[in-house]
Order: structure tokens, then sequence, then C-alpha cells
């Protein structure tokens, strides 16, 4: 399955929107009068916003982790084409590899972090 940009795109979008439905969530928590006791409220229904909170962090970070691995794995692959096509230049593609693989985990990381703090 090749993913183009359009896919990639829309695939980060749907994962913001799904990021962006616990805000409300956490501002009716914020703005609960202080005298009395912060309770979650238990309406019996099947997602609170503890669930939802849950749902959506843990679908961010599956779509981040699955881009990251998708973008590693490309570059792994184009640079093992390309080393095959130019054995003499295997050094210098295998540390442009090595250092865009390290920014594509970097950012794969802080956007699982952002998700771990969305949930809190």
């Amino acid at each position: 399955m090749r993913i183009t940009r359009g896919t990639l795109a829309l695939t980060l979008i749907a994962a913001g929107l799904l990021l962006s439905a616990t805000a409300p969530a956490r501002a009716a928590e914020e703005e609960a009068p202080t005298d009395q006791p912060a309770v979650a409220p238990s309406n019996g229904g099947l997602l609170d916003s503890i669930g939802a909170k849950g749902i959506g962090g843990g679908i961010g970070v599956g779509l981040v982790v699955m881009g990251g691995a998708a973008g590693i794995g490309r570059i792994g692959g184009s640079a093992v084409e390309s080393m095959a096509r130019q054995p003499e230049v295997a050094g210098q593609i295998s540390t442009a590899m090595i250092i865009t693989a390290a920014m594509i985990e970097g950012a794969t990381l802080f956007a699982v972090l952002g998700c771990f703090i969305a949930l809190v």
C-alpha cells in the first residue's frame, strides 16, 4: 500500500479533529465552581469525558506511530535502493538516512507526548 501526500494529510487532519474533540470536556471541568467537590458526572452513557479522552488519545497515538513507522520505512527502502544503484556513495546515503530517521523519530515522540498530555 502506497501512502500519498493526500492520504497522509487526511490522516493528520482526522487525528487533529479527534484530539481537539476532548477540549470542550476539559474546559467544562475547569469552569466548575470551587466551593463544590469536583465529581465527574456519571450519566451512565457509553462515553463520559474520561472515556472520550482515552479513546481520542489512543487513536491519536496509534495514528502518530503508524505515520512515523511509514516514514522511516520509506526512508529505509529508498536508501537501500539508492545504495544498490550507487554503492560508492553508500556511506553518505547511510548517514543521511540515519539523520532523517532520527528527525522523524523526534517529531513522532513529540506528537505522542502531545497525545498523552491531551489525556490529562
